[in-house]
């Protein structure tokens, strides 16, 4: 029964042959004039902001995120860390955020958090739900799923976040599930069979953003196999992924249910791509993801500053292959790391012309999740 759902589901996946990689990486005809005409009118240190987003403590925020705003023009900040203010409280930080980031670019910011539930949950003070495990989400009906995450998304999105890096869309394929070091170990999966973690998938995404605060799948394509952290270990690799797995069938089904946002894996698919980590390879950013599974929403990075996984690639190498590699938004926690990834990824596009135009690539794609969202205006 297992493999029977996951096939019916893996079936509605459009699965094709003979890539056009030239083709893929460009903006989408679904990314609008809009969004174009506002990256236009930014420099390129702006531009090259727009695709960062990068990790200030959540109880500090507003003041730890001044200088990335000012200095390195970021698009966006991560309250990393775990916080018992209150919505309210949070609020405070967020709209000082975006005052920073207005008045740095004329462009608002996203603001974005880790709130999955159970053991994954940034913000927990007053006005804040306790959520639930994903693992204990998984066992609810879509539509009691569906109408509880859009409560708590509501509670999100009066505190100021845009963006959640949430669901985790990976199916748990490993027994015992604890051997399962990220996710399972965590009880961060909805479960075990990819037909119901689709299910569940996509009723978070439906319900969070229906409050307007956007969505991300992760981590693809998908890390239930795998038995290392990619966080703390360079042995994390997924040996049995193909471009026809069955696991990918939940990140199809976010698609589907309109995700903005897919968060790739720092692990290894080598059957997939034998020579670079996921958010590295072209093979899975573009021509798995965005080809084959037809996502034309935002692809950004794990956690590339303190990624175990990374520890061979060059800080800023880890950005301008991703860019590279077609992905669009980078995430780095440390506040500390974003000189470092500015100044490579202009230094990449003030020398390669081609290189230049994948970064506007990107801030078109990330500026179009802010017209998505109503939180930049159209020029007339």
């Amino acid at each position: 029964m297992f493999a029977r759902g996951a096939a019916a589901l893996l079936a509605l996946v459009p699965l094709t042959v003979g890539f056009a990689p030239a083709a893929a990486t460009a903006v989408p005809a679904s990314v609008g004039n809009c969004a174009s005409s506002i990256v236009r009118r930014l420099d390129l240190r702006e531009r090259v902001g727009q695709v960062l987003l990068i990790g200030v403590p959540v109880d500090s925020a507003a003041s730890a995120a001044v200088p990335a705003l000012n200095t390195h023009k970021v698009g966006g900040i991560f309250f990393a860390g775990r916080s018992y203010r209150s919505v309210a409280s949070v609020r405070d930080s967020a709209d000082a955020i975006q005052r920073a980031a207005r008045a740095a670019t004329g462009v608002a910011a996203h603001v974005a958090v880790d709130q999955e539930g159970g053991l994954v949950q940034t913000l927990k003070g007053p006005g804040f739900t306790r959520i639930q495990t994903a693992e204990q989400q998984g066992t609810l009906s879509p539509a009691t799923l569906r109408a509880r995450t859009a409560a708590w998304s509501a509670q999100l999105r009066a505190a100021g976040v845009t963006l959640d890096l949430a669901p985790v869309a990976d199916t748990v394929s490993v027994s015992p599930a604890s051997a399962n070091a990220p996710v399972g170990a965590l009880h961060r999966g909805y479960g075990d069979d990819p037909a119901s973690v689709s299910l569940a998938v996509s009723s978070v995404v439906t319900g969070m953003q229906s409050q307007q605060v956007a969505a991300t799948l992760k981590h693809f394509p998908g890390l239930g196999r795998v038995r290392y952290n990619p966080d703390t270990s360079t042995l994390a690799r997924d040996s049995v992924a193909t471009s026809v797995d069955p696991n990918l069938a939940p990140f199809a089904a976010g698609i589907r249910a309109g995700a903005r946002a897919v968060m790739m894996s720092s692990a290894r698919y080598p059957r997939l791509d034998p020579a670079n980590p996921a958010l590295l390879s072209r093979a899975i950013v573009t021509d798995l993801l965005q080809a084959q599974l037809g996502f034309d929403g935002v692809v950004m990075t794990d956690d590339i500053g303190a990624a175990a996984a990374l520890s061979g690639v060059p800080l800023g190498q880890r950005a301008t292959r991703f860019i590279n590699a077609g992905g669009h938004l980078v995430l780095s926690v440390r506040a500390a790391d974003a000189g470092t990834l500015s100044r490579a990824l202009m230094a990449h596009a003030a020398a390669n012309p081609a290189f230049r135009r994948r970064i506007d690539d990107a801030a078109t794609r990330v500026m179009q999740s802010k017209v998505d969202a109503a939180m930049v205006a159209c020029p007339a």
